[in-house]
Protein backbone atom coordinates (compact mmCIF):
# COMPACT_ATOMS: atom_id res chain seq x y z
CA UNK A 1 0.00 0.00 0.00
CA UNK A 2 1.13 3.53 -0.78
CA UNK A 3 0.10 5.43 2.35
CA UNK A 4 0.40 9.19 2.95
CA UNK A 5 -0.13 11.05 6.20
CA UNK A 6 -0.79 14.80 6.37
CA UNK A 7 0.98 16.41 9.32
CA UNK A 8 0.70 19.87 10.82
CA UNK A 9 2.99 21.60 13.32
CA UNK A 10 0.95 23.28 16.06
CA UNK A 11 1.45 25.00 19.42
CA UNK A 12 1.91 22.69 22.38
CA UNK A 13 -1.47 22.31 24.08
CA UNK A 14 0.12 23.54 27.34
CA UNK A 15 1.28 26.85 25.83
CA UNK A 16 -0.32 30.11 26.92
CA UNK A 17 -1.51 32.11 23.91
CA UNK A 18 -0.19 35.67 23.84
CA UNK A 19 -1.54 38.19 21.31
CA UNK A 20 0.22 41.45 20.47
CA UNK A 21 -0.74 43.93 17.75
CA UNK A 22 -3.36 41.55 16.37
CA UNK A 23 -0.98 38.60 15.96
CA UNK A 24 -0.19 35.51 18.01
CA UNK A 25 3.31 35.69 19.45
CA UNK A 26 5.34 32.55 18.84
CA UNK A 27 8.68 33.56 20.36
CA UNK A 28 10.07 30.72 22.49
CA UNK A 29 6.85 28.72 21.99
CA UNK A 30 7.07 24.93 22.05
CA UNK A 31 5.63 23.18 18.99
CA UNK A 32 4.32 19.64 18.64
CA UNK A 33 2.66 17.40 16.07
CA UNK A 34 -1.02 18.29 15.90
CA UNK A 35 -2.50 15.73 18.37
CA UNK A 36 -5.13 14.43 15.93
CA UNK A 37 -2.37 13.82 13.38
CA UNK A 38 -0.70 11.42 15.81
CA UNK A 39 -3.70 9.11 15.40
CA UNK A 40 -3.24 9.32 11.63
CA UNK A 41 0.47 8.45 11.87
CA UNK A 42 -0.20 5.50 14.17
CA UNK A 43 -2.99 4.14 11.96
CA UNK A 44 -0.81 4.47 8.85
CA UNK A 45 1.93 2.43 10.53
CA UNK A 46 -0.55 -0.23 11.67
CA UNK A 47 -2.04 -0.55 8.18
CA UNK A 48 1.41 -0.76 6.58
CA UNK A 49 2.51 -3.44 9.03
CA UNK A 50 -0.61 -5.43 8.22
CA UNK A 51 -0.76 -4.98 4.44
CA UNK A 52 2.78 -3.98 3.45
CA UNK A 53 3.90 -0.90 1.54
CA UNK A 54 5.31 2.36 2.89
CA UNK A 55 4.21 5.38 4.91
CA UNK A 56 5.13 8.89 3.76
CA UNK A 57 4.47 11.86 6.03
CA UNK A 58 3.92 15.21 4.28
CA UNK A 59 3.73 18.71 5.72
CA UNK A 60 3.86 22.38 4.77
CA UNK A 61 6.12 24.60 6.81
CA UNK A 62 9.62 25.92 7.28
CA UNK A 63 12.88 24.26 8.36
CA UNK A 64 11.68 24.17 11.99
CA UNK A 65 9.03 21.64 10.98
CA UNK A 66 11.77 19.04 10.42
CA UNK A 67 11.61 18.30 14.16
CA UNK A 68 8.01 17.10 13.92
CA UNK A 69 8.78 15.14 10.74
CA UNK A 70 11.63 13.36 12.50
CA UNK A 71 9.30 12.51 15.36
CA UNK A 72 6.96 10.88 12.83
CA UNK A 73 9.92 8.97 11.35
CA UNK A 74 10.93 7.86 14.84
CA UNK A 75 7.39 6.57 15.39
CA UNK A 76 7.84 4.35 12.33
CA UNK A 77 7.05 6.29 9.16
CA UNK A 78 9.27 5.38 6.20
CA UNK A 79 9.70 8.73 4.45
CA UNK A 80 9.06 12.42 5.14
CA UNK A 81 8.44 15.35 2.81
CA UNK A 82 8.61 19.04 3.70
CA UNK A 83 6.97 21.47 1.29
CA UNK A 84 8.54 24.82 2.15
CA UNK A 85 5.80 27.46 2.30
CA UNK A 86 7.94 30.46 3.29
CA UNK A 87 7.05 32.15 -0.03
CA UNK A 88 3.34 31.88 0.80
CA UNK A 89 2.26 35.18 2.36
CA UNK A 90 -0.86 33.81 4.02
CA UNK A 91 -2.55 30.46 3.73
CA UNK A 92 -5.77 28.70 4.66
CA UNK A 93 -7.24 25.21 4.24
CA UNK A 94 -7.94 25.93 0.56
CA UNK A 95 -4.37 26.92 -0.29
CA UNK A 96 -2.89 24.03 1.72
CA UNK A 97 -5.21 21.52 0.05
CA UNK A 98 -4.32 22.80 -3.42
CA UNK A 99 -0.59 22.52 -2.72
CA UNK A 100 -0.98 19.01 -1.32
CA UNK A 101 -3.19 18.01 -4.25
CA UNK A 102 -0.49 19.11 -6.69
CA UNK A 103 2.10 17.09 -4.78
CA UNK A 104 -0.10 13.97 -4.56
CA UNK A 105 -1.63 14.04 -8.04
CA UNK A 106 0.94 11.64 -9.56
CA UNK A 107 1.77 9.62 -6.41
CA UNK A 108 -1.09 7.11 -6.76
CA UNK A 109 -1.92 6.91 -3.03
CA UNK A 110 -3.87 3.92 -1.77
CA UNK A 111 -4.73 5.62 1.51
CA UNK A 112 -4.40 9.19 2.79
CA UNK A 113 -4.78 9.89 6.51
CA UNK A 114 -5.14 13.25 8.23
CA UNK A 115 -6.12 14.44 11.67
CA UNK A 116 -9.79 15.16 12.23
CA UNK A 117 -8.85 18.82 12.61
CA UNK A 118 -5.96 21.04 13.65
CA UNK A 119 -6.11 22.31 17.22
CA UNK A 120 -5.03 25.81 16.17
CA UNK A 121 -7.47 26.59 13.34
CA UNK A 122 -10.11 23.97 14.14
CA UNK A 123 -11.76 24.18 10.70
CA UNK A 124 -11.70 20.43 9.86
CA UNK A 125 -11.80 21.46 6.19
CA UNK A 126 -8.44 20.31 4.80
CA UNK A 127 -9.26 16.62 4.38
CA UNK A 128 -12.61 17.07 2.60
CA UNK A 129 -11.22 19.78 0.29
CA UNK A 130 -8.18 17.67 -0.62
CA UNK A 131 -10.34 14.61 -1.30
CA UNK A 132 -12.53 16.68 -3.61
CA UNK A 133 -9.50 18.02 -5.49
CA UNK A 134 -8.08 14.50 -5.90
CA UNK A 135 -11.54 13.11 -6.79
CA UNK A 136 -11.38 10.31 -4.22
CA UNK A 137 -13.74 9.21 -1.46
CA UNK A 138 -13.51 10.96 1.92
CA UNK A 139 -14.65 9.62 5.30
CA UNK A 140 -14.27 11.91 8.32
CA UNK A 141 -13.99 11.37 12.08
CA UNK A 142 -13.14 7.69 11.82
CA UNK A 143 -12.73 5.46 14.88
CA UNK A 144 -11.98 2.15 13.15
CA UNK A 145 -10.46 1.16 9.82
CA UNK A 146 -10.33 -2.31 8.26
CA UNK A 147 -8.90 -2.87 4.80
CA UNK A 148 -9.34 -6.02 2.77
CA UNK A 149 -8.04 -6.03 -0.78
CA UNK A 150 -9.24 -2.86 -2.45
CA UNK A 151 -12.11 -2.24 -0.03
CA UNK A 152 -12.17 -0.37 3.27
CA UNK A 153 -14.71 -0.85 6.04
CA UNK A 154 -14.79 2.26 8.21
CA UNK A 155 -16.50 3.16 11.46
CA UNK A 156 -17.04 6.85 12.20
CA UNK A 157 -18.55 9.10 14.84
CA UNK A 158 -21.88 10.69 13.98
CA UNK A 159 -23.82 12.79 16.50
CA UNK A 160 -23.03 10.60 19.51
CA UNK A 161 -23.57 7.36 17.60
CA UNK A 162 -21.58 5.45 15.00
CA UNK A 163 -21.90 4.86 11.27
CA UNK A 164 -20.27 2.03 9.30
CA UNK A 165 -19.42 2.67 5.65
CA UNK A 166 -17.66 0.68 2.95
CA UNK A 167 -15.65 2.40 0.23
CA UNK A 168 -13.20 1.41 -2.47
CA UNK A 169 -9.57 2.48 -2.31
CA UNK A 170 -8.13 5.03 -2.71
CA UNK A 171 -9.75 6.86 0.17
CA UNK A 172 -8.90 9.81 2.39
CA UNK A 173 -9.84 9.52 6.06
CA UNK A 174 -9.62 11.98 8.95
CA UNK A 175 -8.72 10.41 12.28
CA UNK A 176 -10.45 10.91 15.59
CA UNK A 177 -9.58 10.13 19.20
CA UNK A 178 -10.42 6.49 19.92
CA UNK A 179 -9.08 5.17 16.61
CA UNK A 180 -5.89 3.90 18.28
CA UNK A 181 -3.29 4.73 20.90
CA UNK A 182 -0.35 6.59 19.31
CA UNK A 183 3.02 5.10 20.23
CA UNK A 184 5.93 6.95 21.75
CA UNK A 185 9.07 7.02 19.60
CA UNK A 186 11.52 4.37 20.78
CA UNK A 187 15.22 5.11 21.30
CA UNK A 188 16.21 2.92 18.30
CA UNK A 189 13.51 4.68 16.27
CA UNK A 190 14.87 8.09 17.24
CA UNK A 191 18.41 7.08 16.26
CA UNK A 192 17.23 5.73 12.90
CA UNK A 193 15.14 8.84 12.26
CA UNK A 194 18.20 11.06 12.63
CA UNK A 195 19.81 9.30 9.66
CA UNK A 196 16.78 9.31 7.37
CA UNK A 197 16.75 12.04 4.71
CA UNK A 198 13.83 14.46 4.55
CA UNK A 199 12.79 15.44 1.04
CA UNK A 200 12.33 19.18 0.75
CA UNK A 201 10.35 20.85 -2.01
CA UNK A 202 9.70 24.49 -2.84
CA UNK A 203 6.41 25.78 -4.19
CA UNK A 204 8.21 26.47 -7.46
CA UNK A 205 9.04 22.75 -7.71
CA UNK A 206 5.32 22.04 -7.79
CA UNK A 207 4.70 24.73 -10.41
CA UNK A 208 1.76 26.14 -8.48
CA UNK A 209 0.60 29.61 -7.47
CA UNK A 210 -2.11 29.89 -4.86
CA UNK A 211 -3.62 32.64 -2.77
CA UNK A 212 -5.69 32.55 0.37
CA UNK A 213 -9.49 32.77 0.17
CA UNK A 214 -9.68 33.89 3.80
CA UNK A 215 -8.71 37.30 5.17
CA UNK A 216 -7.92 37.62 8.87
CA UNK A 217 -9.47 40.83 10.15
CA UNK A 218 -8.51 40.57 13.80
CA UNK A 219 -7.15 38.14 16.36
CA UNK A 220 -8.16 38.42 20.01
CA UNK A 221 -8.62 36.37 23.16
CA UNK A 222 -12.12 35.79 24.53
CA UNK A 223 -13.19 37.96 27.43
CA UNK A 224 -12.18 36.61 30.81
CA UNK A 225 -15.04 34.91 32.61
CA UNK A 226 -15.85 36.11 36.15
CA UNK A 227 -14.87 33.78 38.96
CA UNK A 228 -17.48 31.29 40.06
CA UNK A 229 -19.35 31.67 43.33
CA UNK A 230 -19.68 29.00 45.99
CA UNK A 231 -23.01 29.01 47.81
CA UNK A 232 -22.81 28.39 51.54
CA UNK A 233 -25.27 26.81 53.94
CA UNK A 234 -27.61 23.84 53.71
CA UNK A 235 -29.11 22.69 50.41
CA UNK A 236 -32.43 24.58 50.89
CA UNK A 237 -30.50 27.79 51.66
CA UNK A 238 -28.28 27.30 48.61
CA UNK A 239 -31.30 26.79 46.37
CA UNK A 240 -32.98 29.91 47.75
CA UNK A 241 -29.82 31.99 47.21
CA UNK A 242 -29.32 30.57 43.71
CA UNK A 243 -32.87 31.47 42.70
CA UNK A 244 -32.38 34.96 44.10
CA UNK A 245 -29.12 35.44 42.16
CA UNK A 246 -30.69 34.21 38.95
CA UNK A 247 -33.48 36.74 39.43
CA UNK A 248 -31.53 39.77 40.61
CA UNK A 249 -28.08 39.43 39.00
CA UNK A 250 -28.35 37.13 36.02
CA UNK A 251 -31.93 38.36 35.35
CA UNK A 252 -32.93 35.11 33.68
CA UNK A 253 -35.97 34.54 35.88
Amino acid sequence: MNIFVLLKRTFDTEEKIVIKNGAIQDDAVEYIINPYDEYAIEEAILQRDQHGGKVTVVTLGDEETNKQLRTALAMGADEAVLINDEDLDEGDAWTTANILARYLEDKEPSLILAGNMAIDSGTAQLGPILGELLDISVVTSITNLEIEGTQAKIERDVEGDKEIVEVALPVLVTCQQGLNEPRYPSLPGIMKAKKKPIEELELDDLDIEVESHVETLDVFLPEAKPAGRILAGEIPQQVEELVNLLRTEAKVL
